[in-house]
């Protein structure tokens, strides 16, 4: 799995972010759309210096994604927890 990182934000395909978020990836854009999925992108300091954050929050779902700078996930965590 691999976010696009660009000077306007970073994104993800919908086929990769679905299934974490326990949902069909054609649902995604018109949830996202409808505020029903938000997000959150954080750039590393200190020690994480060189990760990108990126938090997604769908129900009772947060999903995370730390990223390299070139947009490689290195890690992914899934919880319940509401926004």
């Amino acid at each position: 799995m691999k976010v696009t990182l660009t000077e306007s934000g970073a994104t993800i395909d919908a086929h990769d972010l679905g299934p974490l978020l326990g949902l069909n990836p054609a649902d995604v854009p018109a949830k996202m759309r409808a505020g029903e999925i938000t997000s959150q992108s954080e750039e590393g300091v200190a020690e994480d210096a060189g990760q990108i954050r990126l938090t997604f929050w769908y129900s009772d779902q947060r999903v995370r994604l730390i990223c390299d700078t070139d947009g490689n996930v290195i890690k992914t965590t899934r919880i319940k927890a509401a926004r």
